[in-house]
């Protein structure tokens, strides 16, 4: 450690004085520049003072009242300047070099940093090792002073995030494929220790795989810049995965050649191991891919808050507020708060779950997220509808208050109730988790406090005016009532053997149990006017 402390010192000090004499080397040149500038200035002048002296001399030979009208070109008008192209050389050359060297010394801080990090992280977990006796008697003495020239990040093993991305994406009138590339470095507890988002040019002629080779290379070279040499590649793509690991070849010679790149990076580590990955695992690092692609789509322009940015949405191809642009978690893909409050609105009223409307895409649109464009009520009836496709029918619980009716399961309102009532099971006494009122399980009405369900029921033998309604309604129309789950059916069509949501099999005719696949009585299975009346309806 020592050695390879003292070899970096070395080199650095080489480096420095490689930089002092370029610099040194691009003064003189500029010295010399200007010297032969000013000469030739100079040289310029006095050309002029004897073409002016000659002209004068030579005017009495010719006729008074003719004239002479010259103009006068130097040596330096009749060809190019190119002392003043050369020092502009120059002075461009100078600025990449500060630049470059403001760039090498963040990269030297940084990694400073990183080293003492993880140095006082290392330490850190030595001291909670220690045996508390041995630090009751020495834990004052303990000292482990950081050396600036440790090279504790070459030790460690570091996780590098990568994910490229290609997209056909409108810039106003134009559609354009762009790209983008999203890096995140962190360390071996998954702490960020470096993220970056950068553009893909030439993005137009590549695929999602080349794309993908492409942030594998600018990870792995985001890696090597902090020194880092033990490094876990993820990726979510499986054919870039493939192609990373040599298992497969690819055909292109283009996308062959990034891969052999890729191999040549792999060989500047000591450890390197590529890992695939599902997509839930790469959303930070997807996200930062998609901000590179959003930002070379966007333009600044006069917006109602005064200067801001715009986009165009994919849908409607208008010029949108940047602010009023939706993102759909996931998958990044943007459009206007307007498309998509349509987009979902439709789905409510088909009662489907709304997705991502980018074609081909399976993201589903979050409900916390559409209470940006979304009424407060609809947002509530996505979230209704998204809990009771969750949950199982026989499960599902409905609070008895008709003003509530909050759809629960059983096992989230025995578990909230029993933080008020130990006995809630015996019972059958459940407290709603909207409306905070208390209701019977089996009743299915408001919480009879000082009697059992069968004194209930025998004091009130006639149903609530609601269910009422409903009993006579199913009595006339002939349904059934499923007697595991309660949920009324009614057949319109086909044998006796009923199946209902909740999975229990039962006889339509006298509400019989199935077993095994066979009646527990002796109905007939089917009807021929049901078969037919089903077969005619289907044609």
């Amino acid at each position: 450690m020592e050695n390879h402390s003292r070899d970096k010192g070395k080199a650095t000090q080489t480096i420095n004085e490689d930089n002092d004499d370029l610099k040194s080397v691009l003064t003189l040149q500029r010295h010399l520049l200007m010297e032969a500038k000013t000469l030739d200035s100079d040289l310029d002048f006095a050309f002029q003072l004897q073409m002016q002296e000659a002209f004068s001399a030579s005017l009495p030979l010719h006729h008074p009242s003719s004239s002479l009208d010259v103009t006068l070109s130097s040596p330096s008008d009749m060809g190019f300047d190119y002392v003043t192209l050369m020092l502009q050389d120059i002075e461009r050359f100078e600025m990449e070099r500060k630049e470059r060297e403001e760039s090498d010394e963040e990269k030297r801080r940084f990694r400073n940093d990183l080293n003492r990090s993880i140095y006082d992280q290392n330490f850190a977990r030595y001291i909670m090792n220690v045996p508390e006796q041995e630090w009751n008697n020495y834990g004052d003495n303990y000292e482990r002073p950081y050396d600036g020239n440790m090279v504790e990040a070459q030790n460690e093993g570091f996780r590098v995030y990568v994910k490229g991305l290609v997209s056909e994406e409108r810039i106003r009138e134009m559609k354009v494929m762009v790209g983008g590339v999203g890096v995140a470095i962190c360390d071996f507890w998954n702490n960020l220790v470096l993220e970056l988002r950068k553009k893909l040019d030439g993005a137009e002629f590549m695929t999602g795989e080349m794309a993908g080779v492409e942030a594998v290379i600018h990870g792995l070279n985001a890696a090597l810049s902090l020194d880092l040499k033990r490094v876990t590649l993820f990726v979510d793509d499986f054919l870039v995965y493939q192609f990373i690991t040599g298992r497969q070849q690819p055909r292109q010679s283009k996308l062959g050649t990034k891969v052999n790149e890729v191999s040549l990076l792999q060989k500047r580590f000591t450890y390197f191991q590529p890992s695939f990955v599902a997509r839930n695992d790469m959303s930070f690092v997807f996200k930062l891919a998609r901000d590179a692609i959003v930002s070379q789509i966007t333009w600044p322009a006069e917006t109602s808050n005064g200067k801001g940015l715009k986009e165009t949405c994919m849908i409607c191809f208008e010029d949108i507020d940047a602010t009023q642009m939706f993102t759909v978690d996931g998958c990044f893909h943007r459009y206007c708060f307007s498309c998509m409050k349509q987009h979902v609105e439709v789905k409510l009223l088909n009662s489907m779950v709304a997705s991502c409307p980018h074609e081909g895409c399976k993201t589903e649109v979050t409900i916390d997220s559409c209470g940006k464009f979304l009424d407060a009520k609809l947002v509530e009836i996505m979230s209704n509808r998204k809990k009771e496709a969750s949950i199982a029918v026989s499960e599902k619980v409905y609070c008895a208050f008709p003003r509530c009716s909050a759809l629960m399961s059983k096992s989230e309102v025995l578990q909230y109730t029993k933080t008020v009532m130990l006995v809630a099971e015996k019972s059958g006494a459940r407290k709603c988790v909207k409306c905070h009122r208390f209701f019977c399980i089996y009743c299915k009405v408001p919480w009879h406090f000082d009697m059992t369900c069968i004194d209930y029921k025998r004091l009130n033998p006639h149903p609530a005016r609601e269910y009422a309604v409903l009993n006579t309604l199913a009595t006339k129309k002939q349904w059934r009532e499923c007697i595991k789950c309660k949920h009324v059916i009614e057949l319109a069509g086909g044998c006796y053997h009923i199946t209902c949501r909740c999975g229990f099999e039962f006889c339509y005719t006298c509400g019989a149990e199935w077993r095994n696949k066979k009646p527990t009585c002796s109905c007939p299975i089917w009807d021929e006017r049901n078969i037919i009346h089903n077969r005619r309806r289907r044609q």
